[in-house]
């Protein structure tokens, strides 16, 4: 699913990522946990396609990251990879149904199928009864959960969280923890999560070590 092999990143002269290589399997959940400053956010950005590498290689499903351009870049990015960040970014004028429908239409799914899929992941997320709220009338926890929904329209082929449960409450995070394995078992889900969560970093899979750049 993933291989990235001695990838390399720095800010001007300072080196983030230091060599860093990983594979995961198909419907793995891998955390990456480490100290502030050790680059698994900036290791997650280059996973996600959202930055560039200074060095090194790196295979998503298949595709040879490297060798595309922008727009194949764009495109493959829309529609094999799904997002989950500590804010859940929702548009404030849409409602749930329709953030969660936004990445469909992007890429250019007809408008009915989009929806019936956003309405059967909003139930996945026990929000059938929210569909038609705007994000101001959500709390915290079903926020998050419309922002997964939403990552998970376009079926990725892997979802890639960054502290996903940082800003709610003890019932909400638990909620969400759960969220991704029972993604796992129903979707074959394949999800790699940077947390400084410990209960969550240790119900993944494998646990991936960062400090200084560098997998430990």
């Amino acid at each position: 699913m993933i291989q990235a092999n001695d990838i390399h990143k720095s800010f001007g002269s300072l080196e983030v990522l230091k060599g860093v290589s990983l594979s995961v399997k198909p419907s793995e959940v891998v955390s990456i946990v480490g100290p502030s400053g050790a680059g698994k956010t900036t290791l997650l950005q280059i996973l996600g396609t959202l930055s560039k590498p200074d060095g090194g290689s790196l295979t998503i499903d298949g595709k040879q990251i490297n060798s595309l351009d922008d727009n194949a870049l764009s495109d493959f990015r829309n529609q094999r990879i799904g997002f989950v960040f500590q804010f859940h970014h929702l548009l404030p004028e849409f409602t749930a149904l329709e953030n969660v429908m936004i990445p469909a239409l992007i890429a250019r799914r007809n408008r009915q199928e989009a929806e019936r899929e956003a309405l059967s992941l909003l139930k996945m997320m026990e929000l059938a009864e929210r569909t038609t709220h705007k994000p101001s009338a959500l709390s915290g926890g079903e926020q998050q959960r419309v922002a997964i929904a939403r990552a998970l329209i376009n079926r990725p082929a892997l979802l890639l969280a960054d502290e996903p449960s940082g800003n709610l409450d003890t019932k909400n995070r638990d909620h969400i923890h759960s969220l991704f394995f029972r993604l796992r078992e129903e979707l074959g889900q394949t999800t790699l999560i940077v947390t400084h969560d410990e209960s969550l970093a240790a119900m993944a899979d494998r646990r991936i070590y960062m400090r200084d750049g560098l997998i430990l």
